[in-house]
C-alpha cells in the first residue's frame, strides 16, 4: 500500500540527501529552491528496485536477484521494465498522494549519446567517459519537499514494506551529520580546443549552412581539469552560485552528475505535453539598468527570435508525432527568463499526448532535444560529430522522473559536469545560424559557465580540512 510520512520542511533539503546518500544509487532532483526563481519541488530517493543501463548497444537489467542483457532498442525495453513495475495510481481518496509529483517510479538520466540507439550516426569523436548512455531506476519511495506549501514527505510504494520505510524514516530524521571529502580543482579549467579551432568550427558550420545542409547547428566545447576529493561538495558549492529548476545530482557506479540547468526538455501532466526549448542569451549587467538593457536587446534580437523560431518549428514535429492531432500549440514564444548569471529567450510548445502512446513514446520520438542539437536534427547531430573532438555523454542529454502515476518531468542538461576517475567535465555550447558572429558565440558559451568554472577554481590550491 502507499504511505505517507511527514517530514519537517527544510529550505534546504540538500541535508535530507545527505542522510540518507550512503544508499545505493542516490538521486536528487533540485528545484534550486528557496534561492532560485523557477521550480518548487524537490525529489530524494535511493536504493531501487531494479535497475537499468544502456551501454555498447546492449540493454543491462538488474535486480537484487537477478540479471539480464538484452539487445534491440532501449526505449522498448525501458517501457517493459516500467510496466512491470508499474502500481495502480493511488485510488482517487488518496487526494494527498495524488497530488504528488512523483509516486514512485523512474528515475534516472539518458546521455545526448543515447540518440545513436535510435539513428545512425557517424562515429569520428572521441569517447573518453565510461558511462552508460542511459542509466535509471526503478524507485519504491522518495522524498518529495514542497517549497511552496513548505511541506515535506516521505513517500513510500506498495514496493516497500512497512519495516523497510520505517527505517528509511529512521535515517531521514537522523540530524547526525557524515562529513563529506573536500573538493579542491588540481588545475584550471582547459578547452578541448583553441579559440582558432573554435573560429574553423563555426567557419565550417557556416558553409554547410550556406550550402543548403542545414539552418541552424548547436555547437560546443568542453572544459577539463583533474580534481580529488568528494564530487557533492562541488555539487553544493555551484549550487549557492547558480540556483536553477532543473538541477539534479546522480551517483553511478562510473562517476558522478552534477546538473545545473535552467531547461524544461518534456512534461507530461494528465496528458497534456510541455516542452520549453531554450534558445537566445545574454549576460546579467552588474547594474539593474545594464541588466534591463541586455534583457530588453535579448527580447528584441532578430537574429535570437530567428534562431528559438527554427527550434519551436522541430519541436512542435517531433511532439505532433506522439500528440492528438491538431493538439500542439504555442501559448509562449519569445518570453524571457533571468538566471544568477544569464537572460534566456524561451518558448512554450504544448500538446495533448495520444490515447496510444506514452510518455516513453514521447522520449523517444523527441530525443535528445532539438535545441541542443540544430536544424534538421539529424544532419546537425553529424556536423556535430564530425566537428567536435570528445563526444558529448550526458551533456545535453536529459535527467527526470516518470512517476507510476504517468506523469513525467524532464530537464536539457546543459550547465552540466561531469566527474569520473579524478577528471572533471564541464560543456558550453549556442546555436550557430547563417548570421551568427564568430567573437560573440565563442564568448557567449564563457557567459554561460563561468559561474560553474571560476567557483571550482577558487578551490585550487585549498588544503582539506
Amino acid at each position: 500500500m502507499y504511505r505517507l510520512f511527514p517530514l519537517s520542511y527544510l529550505a534546504n533539503s540538500t541535508l535530507y540527501f545527505e542522510r540518507i546518500r550512503h544508499l545505493p544509487a542516490p538521486v536528487i532532483l533540485d528545484s534550486g529552491k528557496p534561492a532560485g526563481q523557477y521550480g518548487r519541488y524537490d525529489i530524494i530517493a535511493a536504493d531501487p528496485a531494479a535497475q537499468l543501463s544502456y551501454q555498447d548497444q546492449l540493454t543491462h537489467i538488474s535486480t537484487p536477484t537477478t540479471k539480464q542483457q538484452l539487445s534491440g532498442n532501449p526505449f522498448t525495453h525501458l517501457q517493459n521494465l516500467f510496466n512491470h513495475y508499474q502500481i495502480s495510481c493511488p485510488s482517487p481518496q488518496q487526494t494527498e498522494i495524488k497530488a504528488l509529483p512523483f509516486c514512485g517510479g523512474l528515475l534516472g538520466y539518458f546521455a545526448y549519446d543515447l540518440g545513436r540507439s535510435l539513428e545512425s550516426l557517424p562515429e569520428q569523436t572521441i569517447s573518453d567517459i565510461d558511462l552508460p548512455d542511459m542509466q535509471v531506476g526503478i524507485y519504491g519511495w522518495a522524498v518529495i519537499v514542497d517549497h511552496e506549501l513548505q511541506t515535506a514527505v516521505l513517500m513510500s510504494t506498495p514496493l516497500v514494506n512497512e519495516a523497510e520505510a520505517a527505517t528509511i524514516l529512521q535515517q531521514l530524521n537522523d540530524k547526525s551529520v557524515v562529513q563529506a571529502d573536500d573538493f579542491r580543482l588540481s588545475t584550471p579549467f582547459s578547452s578541448n580546443m583553441s579559440e582558432a579551432e573554435y573560429h574553423a568550427s563555426l567557419t565550417r558550420i557556416n558553409d554547410y549552412i550556406h550550402s543548403g545542409d542545414c539552418y541552424q547547428v548547436n555547437f560546443a566545447q568542453r572544459f577539463s581539469s583533474r580534481y580529488q576529493g568528494d564530487p557533492w561538495n562541488a555539487y553544493k558549492r555551484l549550487r549557492e552560485h547558480a540556483p536553477t529548476p532543473y538541477s539534479a545530482y546522480i551517483e553511478t557506479a562510473n562517476g558522478a552528475i552534477l546538473s545545473h540547468s535552467p531547461e524544461q526538455f518534456l512534461e507530461v501532466r494528465n496528458a497534456r505535453v510541455t516542452t520549453k526549448p531554450i534558445k537566445g542569451t545574454r549576460p546579467r549587467g552588474n547594474n539593474p539598468a545594464l541588466d534591463a538593457q541586455l534583457k530588453l536587446a535579448l527580447h528584441d534580437s532578430e537574429k535570437d527570435r530567428s534562431e528559438n523560431l527554427m527550434i519551436v518549428d522541430l519541436m512542435r514535429n517531433d511532439v505532433s508525432k506522439v500528440c492528438e492531432h491538431g493538439s500542439v500549440r504555442v501559448p509562449k514564444l519569445f518570453a524571457v527568463e533571468s538566471y544568477a548569471n544569464v537572460h534566456h529567450l524561451v518558448s512554450t510548445i504544448t500538446g495533448k499526448l495520444a490515447s496510444n502512446k506514452t510518455p516513453i513514446d514521447l522520449l523517444a520520438q523527441s530525443f535528445p532535444g532539438g535545441s541542443i542539437t540544430g536544424a534538421p536534427k539529424i544532419r546537425a547531430m553529424e556536423i556535430i560529430e564530425e566537428l567536435e573532438p570528445h563526444r558529448r555523454s550526458i551533456y545535453c542529454g536529459s535527467i527526470g522522473y516518470l512517476s507510476f502515476s504517468g506523469q513525467i518531468d524532464t530537464s536539457i542538461t546543459i550547465r552540466t559536469l561531469v566527474c569520473q576517475q579524478g577528471e572533471i567535465h564541464c560543456w558550453a555550447g549556442g546555436g550557430i545560424v547563417a548570421d551568427s558572429e564568430i567573437a560573440d558565440e565563442y564568448q557567449e558559451t564563457y557567459d554561460k559557465v563561468n559561474n560553474l568554472l571560476w567557483p571550482l577554481e577558487e578551490t585550487i590550491g585549498k588544503r582539506s580540512g
